[in-house]
């Protein structure tokens, strides 16, 4: 059988799907969806693949027979392989209320699949732009359905120590530094003792800053990057010749996930009001071309004090088919769980 391209490939799925007899213009728009990467499994494959630990992931073939095989088995959306593990099932969702759901049907189809191929089932829920990763076991029956709330899925993630997904918090006073030049006053405007100035400038140096606002000098080039991840404030000073613009963190930013942080860096290199497309981010050698290795990264800005601390999670509750010896650190079963979620690095 020859080579079929990932994009007949995709035309091809849609008529399976929809069938040839479908409204052309139905077709169309199903394609240019699945193109632009909507769905959430596209979007969990990027992250694991660019987060370092999938050895594989891949979507599996939903098309069963005979049709009366799905009466007792639902295929999950992926099948994938970490570092530390065997082949193992993964059903994705994206779902904004505080309380995912399954109806007992469709989750004992899940689990009947699982068991026939004897592998774990995991849940994927992103929940406003959080990803979690959970054994299905921790769904609980409700008075209908099997639920879990989104706190509880956070206790049980497991995207850490399966994918290698962490968190961390840049260091206050870090940041970027451009010292703009004044060449030509373009115009001035007084109105009610505001004074507003629109010059010509050129900038004439640019600048690092690490913790508390010390200047910085040979920062790696991926440190420079983690920037970029950040939402940094901005702070202005003026002199005669130059207005100099700072992007620096602040004392008190919250935290950020790797998988978020690399939303932040599709959407930097995209023209503005642009979407991340998905499906083609993990069609690419490197999900990401301006970073190679994201934890190095956070690694090097930890020991350059860029970063001030990186936090690894691990579930409340450890799973049986993860061997504990292969995580990059000791997990603990002893300490309470505000303790046990992380385990703290931090370097002054």
């Amino acid at each position: 059988m020859g080579h079929i391209d990932d994009d007949d490939r995709l035309i091809q799925e849609v008529l399976t799907e929809l069938g040839r007899d479908a409204d052309p213009k139905e077709i169309a728009e199903k394609v240019r969806r699945l193109d632009l990467g909507l769905p959430a499994e596209d979007e969990l494959t990027a992250i694991c693949s660019w987060l370092g630990r999938a050895r594989l992931v891949h979507k599996l073939d939903q098309m069963q027979a005979p049709l009366k095989s799905r009466d007792t088995y639902q295929v999950p959306d992926l099948l994938a392989q970490f570092e530390n593990t065997g082949p193992l099932l993964i059903e994705v969702k994206s779902k904004t209320k505080q309380t995912l759901s399954f109806t007992p049907n469709y989750l004992d189809r899940l689990n009947a699949y699982a068991k026939l191929v004897n592998m774990p089932l995991l849940i994927a829920w992103k929940h406003h732009g959080i990803w979690v990763l959970f054994e299905a076991r921790h769904l609980t029956k409700a008075r209908k359905n099997f639920n879990i709330r989104f706190g509880d899925a956070v206790r049980e993630n497991l995207l850490g120590i399966l994918a290698g997904d962490l968190a961390y918090k840049i260091a206050p006073g870090a940041g970027v530094r451009f010292r703009c030049r004044k060449e030509e006053l373009l115009m001035l405007d007084e109105n009610n003792g505001t004074i507003t100035e629109q010059w010509q400038m050129r900038i004439d140096k640019v600048d690092f800053t690490v913790a508390d606002g010390k200047p910085a000098e040979g920062l790696d080039p991926d440190v420079t990057t983690l920037f970029t991840t950040w939402d940094l404030a901005e702070r202005q000073s003026h002199s005669d010749a130059h207005i100099e613009l700072q992007f620096v963190a602040g004392d008190d930013d919250g935290m950020m996930f790797g998988h978020m942080a690399l939303t932040h860096l599709l959407n930097w290199t995209l023209p503005q009001g642009s979407a991340i497309n998905w499906r083609h981010a993990i069609r690419r050698d490197a999900v990401v071309r301006n970073m190679a290795n994201f934890s190095q990264a956070l690694e090097r800005a930890l020991e350059q004090k860029v970063v001030r601390l990186i936090l690894h999670q691990q579930p409340q509750s450890w799973p049986d088919f993860i061997p504990r010896a292969s995580l990059p650190f000791r997990p603990s079963s002893q300490m309470p769980y505000q303790h046990r979620l992380a385990k703290t690095q931090e370097k002054q």
